[in-house]
């Protein structure tokens, strides 16, 4: 109670930001009166000195501290540029369409402004200029020549806003870039140069990995800098699109997949249990009717494991007494005591469907279905005991023993692969709907974002599920892909020396944004009172008498020429309201995945007099909705909810389309519990009770602030489910982001150097002595010393020519070894690379190590993936997975890093500028063969004919070479070539062939 009087007192915490910010604003407003006197030359000439000031401050702490300084000029400074534009009509182009100047900031947006230069989110209602704010810090920020960049959701209002508010950015001398999906690297580099630059999440992102994981010089890196970015949509991109991490790959190698082998059974298998299903459900009509519900509830709880959404269950599930029934059999079930009496359930069908966690499992008649042959066709042979066997086994030879080996590895290998397969076609046949996740177009399958709805070109399902759907649509199967370079959204923002956001609805994700990226929220009242009436929600049975429903009141609103924006959450439901409104004869347009083009022309016309417009989710649709001549008096803009989205949100988003600058509007969400979010997140037994107790009617509605409520707690508990999952990824993500950290790192001191060399030295000084501590141990009593696998190890590494008796290494210690080696290898190299172009042995060194760091980087990327999908099974031994992937990940990064220092020696005697280089070095080498003499073509049958041996085989002999290297060259013909065919050159009147050319 108290706490609520001084609230009323005081203000909000929220108020009192605002009130503090006030004088600022007044302050802002009396610096831009005075500069109305200025002229463009002078008042450009504020921008150029401030500038100079700011690049004389060495540190990144200073700069800021100025630019709070002088935050008041420069935001007068924007302010009357603005006006200075609006005054004299300025027009222009904007992707190719004709505009005008006509924006001067307003008080509120001059104090978002100020949110967003300290770094905070900024949530100001649509309508209310979040595009023309930005202006004022970016421009602020960009005077310290680091670079500030603006985040958008896609590349068309990246290239609006950029053309729209670069008007003003050049205007005082700014210089503005856009970064778009198709453009070269040298043209992206020219737009990062810019002083502002904007850009969509996944652009940003992805050129960060292109920099630091791909790119081999300085030259092809694009991006310059993290000091300053404001997100667009922060909600959008920072919460919704956070799930997913930026994945950068490339076509696997080989490719083994089988999706269209195993397609036409799973088509088979999903018929037969939609066969199952429906007669299941008949007899469950048929004991309803007889009165049994206990049974009845039982079969259609079967029916809910095999086909949640069959249309018999939901059609049940419209009757409160069904419902109750089917409600009451699932909870028994999930008792710890029924445990195996629902496995048995779950044994009747061919394979069960958890929609909530979007898996399919198979049964075991669905096994023998799909294998009827093969009885362990599922099972995965236990490697570990298998191979302990063939080791026992005393009868093999070491070759059969790796032999058997390999066999069983292929065999568990192929077993996998069918398993996963098959795993992800039932996935794609019985959780993917076309028009609702995805979009066929032009042979391919592009994947429709759940929260935007648009349409998402060049990604793709990870983990086979994309080449799933693939084959079940019959286009065309692109070969799998391995990751490259991977980020999460998360962690790409968190580099930016300072973040900034501004949405329209922030508020309900305050603490995520607080807890990830340390982010305050701050409220911003709008510039006029808004004016809009929201209305309860209509509560229906069916999905069909919702959308009569719906039907009804776009029929009313239309009569009387009132524009209604009707939001979808798929592409599936926008199309089926489409079709019954033509059916009632109702012009309208719609927006969503398959019209995405006509995007900014439709938003904008959705506010004339008695347009209808039908729209997947208008979540940062970037155009105002200007209301037509006399629509104000028809009671403004009307919006229509079809369904309620998983996240609250989004449905704010949606009813924020309409009463923008105080116009007046109005809205209403219409729910059935057939709706994806009532059946699987709603109080199902709550709801169950209401239609008990009001005994629903056909086509009758239930509505009361109550009722809003439970769907709103249904809403918390999906954000909430959705949170964990995002914070479950970061917590991985940021094990990953050390490793990165450390590899990124690694791989730019490689790019930036002047001189590789160091870093060459630098890898022998680390590598070698932990090589000579594995074979030789620490060379104290008790050790095994390994003297014969040092010695095989140094001479295939590298050409020393080294034998027992040269090396020594009993009379020395581990230590003393390891520098003997290092000098000897050293030495070697000097040789070698003075026989190649000094700049061209820069550049080879620079290759040798980022080959080396990329291909083992990309393999642990792998086994991370790996290990984070098979860690979660740990839980079961009472352990925390987290805590077990970050010690394993420790390790295999540990491994990592000696891997690429030997990958790096493997490859340093391996590597050549140029061939005639390399043919250089070996001409000064001295030429080994085993045998004393060797035969020309031509010479006599009798000699010795040496055997081949490796390019690099190393040089025993006695050991006198002094160190120096020697390898086996081919033996080059003393005589013209001989013909197979010919008379062999030894006169033994035989072919050549039959002759000295058979064991030539």
């Amino acid at each position: 109670m108290v706490g609520w009087i001084l609230k009323k007192i005081l203000g909000s915490k929220n108020q009192r930001e605002i009130r503090r910010m006030a004088p600022i604003v007044h302050q802002i407003n009396e610096l831009e009166k005075e500069f109305q006197s200025f002229s463009d030359d002078e008042l450009r000439g504020l921008t150029a000195s401030w500038k100079e000031d700011l690049a004389k401050l060495p540190t990144l702490e200073e700069q800021w501290k100025r630019l709070d300084e002088i935050l008041p000029e420069a935001f007068a400074v924007v302010k009357n540029a603005a006006r200075r534009l609006t005054e004299r009509g300025h027009t222009f182009s904007v992707c190719d369409q004709p505009m005008k100047w006509e924006m001067v900031h307003f008080d509120v947006q001059l104090i978002g402004g100020i949110v967003l230069h300290r770094g905070k989110i900024s949530e100001m209602a649509t309508g209310e200029g979040k595009t023309l704010v930005a202006t004022l810090p970016l421009y602020l920020n960009a005077l310290t020549g680091r670079g500030a960049h603006l985040v958008t959701v896609n590349d068309y209002l990246a290239r609006r806003d950029a053309e729209w508010m670069g008007q003003l950015y050049s205007f005082l001398g700014l210089t503005v870039g856009c970064i778009q999906h198709d453009q070269e690297p040298s043209v992206r580099r020219q737009q990062y140069a810019c002083d502002i630059t904007y850009g969509t999440n996944s652009e940003f992102g992805f050129d960060y990995l292109r920099d630091n994981g791909m790119a081999t010089t300085r030259e092809q890196q694009v991006q310059r800098g993290y000091n300053y970015a404001i997100v667009d949509e922060v909600d959008s991109i920072l919460i919704d699109e956070a799930r997913t991490p930026l994945i950068i790959s490339g076509p696997a190698t080989i490719s083994t997949h089988q999706y269209d082998k195993w397609k036409p059974l799973v088509e088979q298998l999903v018929r037969k249990q939609t066969m199952l299903c429906n007669r299941v459900a008949s007899e469950a009509k048929e004991v309803f009717d007889a009165g049994n519900l206990e049974e009845g509830g039982l079969l259609m709880f079967k029916v809910k494991l095999g086909q949640p959404r069959n249309k018999q269950l939901l059609r049940m599930m419209e009757d409160p007494e069904k419902r109750k029934a089917i409600d009451k059999a699932e909870l028994s079930f999930y008792q710890e005591t029924r445990k195996e009496e629902l496995f048995a359930l779950k044994e009747e069908l061919f394979f069960t469907i958890d929609e909530k966690s979007q898996e399919a499992d198979l049964s075991e008649q669905g096994r023998s279905f799909m294998n009827p042959d093969d009885p362990n066709a599922f099972v995965l042979p236990d490697l570990i005991s298998e191979f302990t066997e063939i080791d026992l086994n005393q009868s093999l030879s070491d070759e059969e023993k790796e032999k058997q080996k390999v066999e069983r590895q292929q065999l568990c290998d192929t077993q996998a692969e069918r398993i996963h397969n098959i795993s992800q076609l039932l996935r794609a046949y019985c959780l993917f709907e076309k028009d609702v996740q995805y979009v066929v177009e032009e042979n391919k399958v592009v994947i429709v974002d759940e929260y935007t709805g648009r349409k998402m070109p060049g990604r793709r399902w990870s983990d086979g599920l994309h080449q799933a759907v693939e084959a079940k649509e019959a286009v065309q199967i692109d070969r799998e892909t391995q990751t490259l370079a991977t980020i999460t959204i998360q962690n790409y923002f968190r580099l930016y020396q300072k973040l900034a956001g501004m949405t329209g609805t922030a508020e309900t994700e305050a603490n995520e944004f607080h807890d990830i990226y340390k982010l305050d929220v701050l409220v911003i009242p709008t510039n006029r009172p808004v004016a809009r009436k929201d209305s309860n929600d209509r509560i229906y049975k069916t999905r069909r008498e919702k959308y009569n429903a719906v039907i009804n009141e776009i029929k009313e609103c239309h009569a009387k020429t009132q524009p209604v924006l009707v939001g979808t959450v798929s592409v599936e439901a926008s199309e089926l309201l489409s079709r019954m409104l033509k059916r009632e004869k109702i012009p309208h347009n719609v927006l969503n995945a398959k019209y995405h083009m006509q995007e900014a022309e439709i938003v904008a016309r959705a506010g004339q007099a008695g347009t209808v417009t039908i729209s997947t989710n208008m979540a940062g649709r970037g155009t105002d909705i200007k209301l037509g001549s006399g629509v104000a008096d028809r009671g403004g803009l009307y919006v229509i909810g079809t369904e309620r989205h998983e996240s609250r949100r989004i449905d704010r988003q949606l009813r924020g389309r309409c009463a923008r600058q105080g116009d007046p509007g109005a809205s209403r969400f219409y729910v059935s519990f057939e709706d994806d979010l009532m059946r699987n997140f709603g109080a199902a037994d709550r709801m169950t009770r209401i239609m008990e107790r009001f005994g629903l009617e056909e086509g009758q509605e239930l509505e009361h602030p109550w009722l809003n409520k439970s769907v709103e707690t249904a809403q918390k508990r999906v954000e909430q489910r959705n949170y964990l999952i995002r914070k479950r990824t970061l917590d991985m993500d940021d094990v990953m982001n050390n490793q990165r950290e450390v590899v990124y790192g690694y791989r730019n001191e490689v790019i930036d150097s002047e001189e590789p060399r160091p870093l060459i030295y630098e890898v022998i000084d680390e590598a070698v002595p932990a090589k000579v501590q594995e074979y030789l141990g620490t060379g104290k009593p008790g050790d095994d010393a390994n003297y014969a696998g040092l010695l095989q190890w140094v001479n295939t590494t590298f050409p020393l020519g080294l034998n027992k008796e040269r090396a020594q290494f009993e009379t020395r210690d581990p230590e003393a070894n390891a520098q003997f080696l290092i000098e000897k290898i050293k030495d070697a190299y000097q040789r070698k690379s003075s026989h190649e172009e000094p700049t061209a042995v820069k550049s080879l060194e620079r290759y040798i190590i980022l080959n080396a760091i990329d291909r083992l980087w990309q393999e642990h990327l792998y086994a991370m993936d790996a290990l984070r999908e098979g860690v979660y099974l740990r839980a079961y031994a009472q352990k925390d997975p987290l805590i077990e992937y970050k010690a394993e990940a420790y390790d295999m990064f540990v491994e990592l890093m000696a891997n690429i220092k030997n990958e790096v020696l493997h490859n340093l005697f391996r590597s050549t500028s140029n061939l005639q280089a390399f043919e250089n070095f070996l001409a000064t080498l001295p030429q080994f063969l085993l045998k004393e003499h060797a035969p020309a073509a031509g010479s006599a049958a009798s000699q010795p004919i040496p055997q081949p041996q490796p390019a690099m085989a190393m040089a025993g002999g006695n050991g006198d070479g002094a160190g120096e290297m020697k390898l086996d060259l081919p033996v080059r013909r003393g005589g013209p070539k001989v013909g197979r065919n010919e008379p062999c050159p030894c006169g033994s009147g035989k072919k050549y062939k039959n002759c000295c050319g058979r064991v030539a």
